[in-house]
């Protein structure tokens, strides 16, 4: 009984050793087919790799654009005017109790004398205001706000909040444009999901044409393997290899184009943002981003083989 049982144990590792090894060869073996005709194998592989450069590109370009828009979107703010009555410590003490909220990041209080001092400075209105009696500014509170607020639907809430507040004269808004820039943004990666699915179906349909074919011209030796006891799986094995190399090499490809692409604007961004003061540099794509472009590619060829070799195999096998 444990010799069996032995037996059987060993001849599990033997068989995941041949079922590798079968498709290693299946692998190379469809590889070498493909790179036999090096034309078709190439037009293939760059129609695929166009159709998924565009959405890469758009969405690393995305990206950069969020990046850029995080630091402006850092100094969004609203400025709360504090009733005129209302001096330096009573202010402090509003803004102890605002820091709590979790819609703040930070708090800035802005004094009589500073908000003056800042008026007489960018106003050009000096010598009015040396006329004056007394500072009719009031004390001013700048609450920066946290990214996640900036959505209308969490900051219209806040909004509303503060001006209940009997210490509040009155906000001035300057948040309204970071909300417009991230629902454009939205509205950005929604476009771009739409295009990338309608190019990704593109070259879905690229690879299956081109496996297609191939079965086309491998009829007779379809039939042939058919005839020597080739199952039906093991013929539909290579074509599907097939696809994979296609897929792969296309989103292989695309990542070449992507990064080239970044590498020729990246010195022009980084000069149009020294113009602005702004230090920024255009990121490409990353490990995590590239690997997933050429795990999705790699599928996608899968899928695009596995449903050309489904319709086209079985039509071969009826002729």
């Amino acid at each position: 009984m444990g010799t069996r049982q032995a037996g059987s144990s060993g001849r599990h590792p033997r068989r995941l050793a041949t079922w590798a090894e079968q498709h290693r060869e299946i692998a190379v073996d469809s590889l070498r087919q493909m790179l036999q005709q090096p034309l078709g194998a190439l037009m293939t592989v760059a129609a695929v790799a166009i159709a998924l450069a565009l959405p890469t590109a758009l969405v690393v370009a995305l990206d950069n654009v969020k990046r850029l828009g995080g630091d402006w979107q850092r100094s969004a703010a609203i400025s709360v005017f504090l009733e005129a009555d209302l001096d330096e410590t009573e202010g402090a003490q509003l803004s102890q109790r605002l820091r709590q909220l979790p819609e703040v990041e930070r708090i800035e209080l802005i004094s009589r004398t500073a908000g003056l001092a800042e008026f007489r400075q960018y106003s050009g209105l000096g010598a009015a205001l040396d006329q004056l009696s007394q500072n009719p500014l009031p004390v001013v509170l700048e609450l920066h706000l946290k990214p996640a607020i900036l959505e209308p639907v969490r900051l219209t809430p806040f909004i509303d909040q503060l001006e209940t507040m009997p210490e509040v004269d009155f906000l001035r808004e300057d948040a309204q444009w970071a909300q417009r820039f991230q629902a454009m943004l939205a509205l950005l990666h929604t476009g771009v999901a739409l295009l990338g699915l309608l190019l990704g179906l593109g070259a879905l349909l690229v690879i299956g044409n081109s496996i297609r074919l191939e079965i086309e011209n491998r009829r007779d030796e379809i039939r042939i393997m058919g005839l020597v006891g080739a199952t039906a799986r093991f013929a539909r094995r290579r074509f599907l290899y097939t696809g994979a190399w296609y897929g792969l090499f296309g989103g292989m490809v695309a990542g070449l184009i992507v990064t080239l692409m970044v590498w020729l604007l990246s010195a022009q961004v980084s000069a149009v943002a020294i113009l602005y003061d702004h230090d920024f540099h255009i990121q490409g794509l990353d490990f995590a981003a590239t690997s997933l472009l050429l795990i999705g590619s790699t599928l996608l060829g899968i899928i695009g083989s596995r449903i050309a070799v489904g319709r086209h195999l079985d039509l071969c096998d009826e002729r």
